[in-house]
């Protein structure tokens, strides 16, 4: 049956007809004629017909309804129960029902209401609802796999609230629902599969408020929805596989709230949101997958505040966030992963707790808050790895312990010192100038390991040079004065080396032939001890009076002391410059 029809005549014959599926036999025939906007007859279809007091009559008699090719007009079990003086919320059982490529019209509603479909196997595929809205509230199906699969609804409102399905497979694929309400509230999916593949749903408000699907996939592949709103918070799914795969959104407010999301794999790959908030905020799932790879996104804001997700990975890989916020403030992941993604405007990562958080190869342009506030930001393990800042990081060296962070991935030191390289870089831009030097040192640390590491793939004496240069770079730049970012750690360590010779010259005269003389006859009687201090300072200090001079081997010594003191003055004030500076 066609669907690309603006508006239809109907004539009545008093022609039986017989149905081409099953031979069934209708007191009259039906004659639609279809036209387009201009009023152009573009097609014919006939029908089999029968009053709707009869469609009445046989389910009071408990019949079987078979309603396929028939044209159906003003159906209304509301209107049954009345005639029959039951209760409104009196349910009414039909045995079996089938309205394969059936044509509905109705003045009011047509209404299926408080029906209880014995047989589950209700199939309504290929039929229009040509006119009236549309009501199967209350209603009940057995065990079985009722299809609405490539059905029409022009007027678009609506209603499935508070339907019962039984086990089974649903089918609404490939289905249009025109402008209106498309309500889904309360409604109860039970186990197995649903599907709302390649459905359409045009403008008007799309609620699966408070929907419960049982275990089993659902999936509402490549469907397109061209506005509105569309509402799933507090819906509750079982165990089984979600897909929103290359669904179009549209510009619709999208509406996860509170959701239960069961267990499996939830999946939103290739999908587009428009101009519309989207927010998943509270929303559960305990363990499994939830995917954002290749989404587009429009303006607006996304929202996962407050998610819980404990045994869950979270990723979001090459997604285009377009203009909006995004926010995970207060939310609990294993895994979260932003990697390759376009992140141009704020995203608020103080989670309350992540495993993981995977930011590589991000592409930065805004800001990236880390910093806790009111609550801890609890991370295991960050990767920058990649990341091209051209915003802000904004974190806490220690109270988000960054460098254990880091550390703690399985990456290479190579992989490391980037990192801490990023953040240095990061740190000096927001003028965190103490947590920029204690990246820098960890730099500077990775990057001597990583150099080491490399040295050690090649030939012995290739290693051995490594490893000499690596001690060297351990004992001199770091040890001492960590590259130069630690003034009074220069000035320690130039005590404990002034110390040092100065007990060497106070021992070596006691194996060797070796003192320090007074060129001047020591008038001052100074003692072993004092000289050995006194001729250490000035020899350290470059000072060089001349009134004592070392004689045999002390010379040397002295020498390698003079050299040590130049360059740790040199390093003292290079390293207390560069703080004052700053």
């Amino acid at each position: 049956m066609r669907s690309d029809y603006h508006h239809y005549k109907v004539e009545i014959k008093n022609l039986k007809f017989t149905t081409t599926d099953d031979g069934n036999l209708l007191p009259k025939t039906a004659i639609v004629t279809f036209f387009d906007e201009d009023d152009n007859n573009i097609g014919v279809e006939l029908f089999g017909y029968r009053e709707t007091r009869e469609w009445y009559e046989m389910i009071a008699r408990g019949e079987a309804l078979v309603m396929d090719q028939c044209l159906v007009r003003d159906f209304s079990l509301s209107s049954y129960r009345d005639a029959q003086g039951l209760e409104k919320k009196a349910y009414v059982t039909v045995p079996s029902f089938t309205a394969r490529n059936a044509f509905f019209e109705a003045r009011v509603l047509n209404d299926f209401s408080f029906a209880h479909f014995v047989d589950g196997n209700v199939d309504f595929e290929h039929t229009h609802f040509a006119k009236g809205p549309v009501s199967f509230n209350s209603s009940r199906f057995g065990d079985g796999n009722p299809v609405f699969n490539n059905m029409l609804f022009r007027d678009g409102n609506v209603d499935f609230g508070n339907v019962n399905f039984g086990a089974g497979i649903k089918g609404f694929k490939n289905t249009v629902f025109r402008d209106g309400k498309k309500d889904f509230q309360y409604c109860n999916f039970g186990n197995g599969e649903v599907s709302f593949n390649n459905t359409e749903f045009h403008d008007g408000e799309l609620s699966f408020i408070n929907a419960v699907f049982g275990d089993g996939n659902v999936s509402f592949k490549i469907c397109r929805i061209t506005g509105g709103k569309v509402a799933f918070h507090y819906a509750r799914f079982g165990k089984g596989n979600i897909s929103f795969e290359r669904v179009d959104f549209g510009n619709s407010r999208v509406d996860f709230r509170a959701v239960e999301f069961g267990e499996g794999r939830v999946n939103f790959n290739r999908a587009v949101f428009g101009d519309g908030e989207l927010t998943f905020e509270g929303c559960e799932l305990p363990r499994g997958r939830f995917y954002f790879k290749r989404v587009v996104m429009g303006r607006g804001s996304l929202n996962f505040e407050l998610a819980v997700f404990p045994e869950t990975e979270l990723f979001f890989e090459k997604t285009d966030f377009g203009q909006r916020d995004v926010s995970f403030m207060g939310s609990v992941f294993k895994h979260l992963s932003l990697q390759s993604c376009h992140l141009d405007h704020y995203i608020d990562l103080r989670v309350s707790r992540c495993d993981y958080l995977d930011l590589s190869d991000t592409v930065v342009r805004d800001i990236i808050d880390l910093q806790p506030y009111d609550q801890n930001v609890e991370i295991g393990v960050l990767n920058l790895f990649g990341m091209r800042l051209l915003g802000r990081l904004y974190l806490n060296w220690e109270e988000n312990h960054v460098s254990r962070m880091i550390v703690r991935q399985q990456g290479s030191h190579r992989m490391k010192a980037e990192q801490f390289r990023i953040l240095k870089e990061n740190f000096s831009i927001t003028g965190q100038y103490a947590d920029e030097d204690k990246a820098y040192v960890c730099f500077k640390r990775y990057e001597a390991l990583a150099d080491l590491e490399k040295r050690s793939r090649r030939g012995w004496l290739s290693r051995l040079g490594g490893w000499i240069e690596y001690a060297f770079k351990w004992l001199v730049f770091d040890k001492i004065g960590l590259y130069a970012t630690d003034p009074v750690r220069v000035l320690i360590s130039m005590i404990f080396a002034y110390l040092f010779f100065t007990f060497i010259y106070l021992l070596l005269p006691l194996f060797f032939d070796t003192r320090i003389v007074s060129s001047l006859g020591d008038p001052d009687q100074l003692s072993t001890l004092a000289v050995a201090f006194y001729h250490s300072a000035i020899t350290f200090l470059t000072i060089g009076y001349g009134d004592y001079y070392p004689s045999g081997i002390i010379r040397w010594i002295s020498g390698v002391e003079g050299f040590v003191g130049l360059f740790m003055m040199s390093y003292f004030t290079v390293a207390f410059v560069r703080k004052i500076l700053r």
